[in-house]
């Protein structure tokens, strides 16, 4: 008999007993195991025959089909679970083998989620995947979804789990503030920009006028050569930004005269002052008017620099003179753990200041990882390595294009930086609303530069067209796509989300894309709550109230357990 007869033969046995037993069972009567065999009688597998079964007297018990009765109601289950997966080092797993088996999930990096089909853990971020897996040419991420569903709570756990590893996150421009909370709570450091909060001396050479000293010699040459660079560059943008075009060729040498002046003139430990352009631009030294050529005439040099002037007198006395006029409030720590310049005092509408703020966080970000490098060059300090983020994305590509530039050379650059990235933004259509061709052709090779791409929910013309650009099959297209869905009609719950919130799809070059589910803790949940704005006032109080008690609890048990130290009649508030 051939195994496929048997195999049926087995299963008319099977049928027929869970019939008897069902029968049994309706009319009150318990079932004889005799009566319900897993197999035929004679089947081999038994381990013994009919005979030997019924020679043999067994207590009676009910039988129950291990995946439920046949026929109609009868409740059987046509598809049993998987077993649970646990993942396990070799040294604790080697006691199952070969029951133990390998995953196709990456474990490179900081813990991310678990992978939503297997439930096996997924682990990744840009500089890792650069550095110790390799899976990527580029320490970059760019990350796409629909607003509210985690993309910023993501980033936050890449930031958490890099810093724990010794990098130094940096968060050059938080816009709403996102992740100042976090920053804080790394023991890092947070700087405010704004009206009446803080401002940036454009002409501070920071972290990279030190370390030039620091290093000296022709290292030390090299590295403030830089530094004037950067700084002219910072003072052409703000003047850009003022007029709402560039500035004119012979303009930037006339103010590259004027700051190497300011440099020369300056006393050691003083940085020079925006103030301090106009009044060089005012006196005219020789070295300003060389570049001019004038040839001696006043009326040819005032002609040459009065632009110049007037677009400096804008900075100072327009929107921009109260952040950027005066010292520097609170310099970036280059030992910090992890810095946040925090700009989310900026008004929304107020797109100058906006752009303004961003160019100089990024500057003086940049400013100091390239102090870093060079001072781990010169084998002054330990290597470091950097993670810069950049959320919501349109809004700072809206306020200027020199941010666009920026962002550009730092998409191509930041292997030679030791320097990661993630940019976060809502869909592919954010670069097409810049200004200029050129600035939406720099926008879009962001995604197409980028070693991660991680997409949350977003609607199926924008998977499409990313699709296009990214490589995505049709699939991981619909996958997405159903995470953009809102929550049915009937959801009444508090704390119901939208069945996307959590869920990201992880693509890296032409491999298939890694979707995975987000958990987060109640420590991230306190640190990164996006939704304050909506916390009703009740609720606030309430959370005010319990800190207060706490701390009251708190207060009185120091006093008790002092009182206690010191013996009786020494007990003081």
């Amino acid at each position: 008999m051939s195994r496929r007869s048997e195999r049926k033969k087995a299963e008319r046995a099977d049928r027929v007993a869970e019939e008897r037993a069902r029968k049994a069972l309706l009319s009150g009567h318990p079932v004889h195991p005799e009566d319900a065999p897993a197999w035929g009688a004679d089947d081999p597998r038994n381990g013994k025959n009919q005979k030997t079964q019924k020679s043999k007297k067994s207590p009676k018990r009910p039988y129950v089909p291990p995946r439920g009765w046949y026929g109609v109601g009868g409740g059987r289950v046509g598809y049993l679970d998987p077993p649970t997966m646990w993942r396990a080092t070799t040294v604790q797993a080697c006691g199952m083998w070969p029951f133990a088996a390998g995953s196709g999930s990456p474990m490179t990096g900081v813990p991310l989620g678990q992978h939503l089909f297997t439930g096996a853990t997924v682990c990744g971020d840009p500089l890792n995947w650069f550095t110790r897996a390799r899976y990527i040419s580029n320490p970059s991420l760019f990350m796409l979804g629909m607003p509210g569903l985690g993309k910023s709570t993501l980033v936050n756990r890449m930031l958490i789990g890099l810093a724990a590893t010794g990098v130094v996150p940096l968060v050059l421009g938080d816009l709403k503030p996102d992740y100042a909370d976090t920053v804080r709570a790394l023991g890092g450091q947070v700087i405010s920009i704004g009206r009446g909060r803080g401002g940036i001396n454009v002409l501070d050479p920071g972290a990279m006028g030190a370390a030039a000293a620091r290093i000296g010699g022709e290292a030390g040459e090299v590295l403030k050569a830089e530094t004037h660079g950067r700084v002219l560059n910072m003072v052409a943008a703000l003047v850009t930004i003022v007029r709402g075009r560039p500035m004119d060729d012979h303009e930037q040498s006339v103010l590259s005269a004027v700051l190497h002046h300011l440099r020369e003139h300056t006393p050691p430990g003083r940085a020079p002052l925006l103030p301090d352009l106009l009044r060089v631009l005012t006196e005219g030294p020789d070295r300003v008017r060389a570049v001019t050529l004038d040839r001696g005439s006043d009326s040819r040099y005032r002609d040459a620099v009065d632009p110049l002037h007037r677009s400096l007198l804008g900075i100072l006395d327009g929107p921009l003179g109260d952040t950027f006029a005066s010292e520097t409030s609170t310099r970036i720590d280059p030992d910090a753990p992890a810095v946040c310049i925090d700009i989310s005092g900026i008004g929304e509408a107020d797109t100058q200041l906006t752009a303004a703020a961003m160019l100089a966080a990024w500057s003086d970000g940049l400013g100091t990882v390239a102090a870093s490098h060079a001072l781990a060059d010169a084998g002054l300090i330990p290597r470091r390595w950097f993670f810069t983020v950049l959320d919501e994305l349109w809004r700072p590509l809206r306020a200027a294009s020199g941010i666009v530039d920026r962002i550009d050379a730092l998409t191509r650059l930041n292997r030679s930086l030791g320097l990661g990235d993630a940019k976060i933004t809502h869909t592919l259509k954010d670069a097409e609303a810049l200004g200029t061709d050129s600035d939406r052709a720099k926008a879009r090779g962001f995604v197409e530069r980028a070693g991660m791409v991680v997409c949350a929910g977003l609607p199926r013309a924008e998977m499409e067209e990313l699709g296009k650009v990214v490589g995505l099959s049709r699939r991981e297209i619909e996958l997405v796509s159903s995470w953009s869905s809102p929550p049915g009609w009937g959801a009444s719950g508090e704390h119901e989300e939208p069945p996307g919130r959590g869920r990201f799809l992880i693509k890296v070059g032409g491999r298939p894309g890694i979707p995975i589910k987000v958990a987060i803790t109640d420590a991230e949940r306190h640190l990164h709550n996006t939704n304050t704005r909506w916390t009703p006032n009740e609720t606030a109080v309430e959370q005010a109230l319990a800190l207060e008690t706490d701390q009251a609890v708190a207060h009185t048990a120091a006093q008790v357990r002092r009182a206690h130290e010191q013996g009786p009649g020494r007990w003081t508030a």
